[in-house]
Order: C-alpha cells, then structure tokens, then sequence
C-alpha cells in the first residue's frame, strides 16, 4: 500500500547496518491531523538499502513530502506471535515548494492514500 504524507523532520538517525545485506535509517516526522492543527502526530519512518542516502540533503526541521509504504510482518518464537509495521519511506521531496497555508500543514488530512480504493470491487 502506498501513501503520501506532509510534515516537519524533527530528528535523523544514522544509518544501521543489521546485516551484510540489510541496512536502515531511521527518521521522525511530525504532521498535523487536520487543517487546526489540534493533533501533532509523531511517525517513524525508516529508509532500508540504498534509499537510506535520500535523507542526505534534508535537514530538522524542514518540512518534506513523503511518499511510503506501510509494511507489516508476523515474527514467532517461542510459541508466542508478534506483529510489527513499519512505515518505508522510498521517495522524500521538499514541501517548501508548494503552496501551503499559513500553518504550513495541508488543508486536508496530512495523509493521502495512493493507490484506488478496493472496497469497489467487493462484492457487498
């Protein structure tokens, strides 16, 4: 599932070598839940691989766009079931560039789904 979100980088981690293969990078972004700006939301995002780079040229507090998929996995051990999600940022542009209201937040909801919607396609 792909979603685009607006907000403020509040913090960058460096980047986290898990494995030869697997490395991430971790940031938080705080972004407003409607137009007021009542409810500040604080969401870690992570860059694996080589989109860890893409956070290079952007600074705290700095607002940014950000295009990222929604990843969920079951983990087992020892008979008990975990379920974990995470938030993979694969695109990061500058929102400076468009044309925001004055709090600097989108007039709508800070989150916007990408992908159509598939309840359309249910049969009830």
């Amino acid at each position: 599932m792909s979603f685009e979100l607006q907000g403020k980088i509040i913090e960058i981690s460096g980047i986290q070598v898990i494995t030869d293969k697997f490395k991430k990078r971790e940031f938080i972004v705080e972004c407003k839940d409607n137009p007021e700006g009542n409810y500040t939301q604080y969401l870690k995002f992570q860059c694996t691989g080589d989109k860890c780079s893409i956070l290079d040229t952007y600074n705290v507090g700095q607002m940014v766009n950000i295009s990222f998929n929604l990843k969920g996995r079951r983990y087992e051990k020892d008979g008990r079931v975990s379920y974990y999600m995470d938030l993979e940022a694969w695109r990061i542009s500058n929102a400076n560039q468009n044309t925001l209201p004055g709090n600097g937040y989108p007039e709508t909801n800070s989150y916007t789904k990408l992908e159509e919607d598939a309840s359309e396609d249910l049969p009830f």
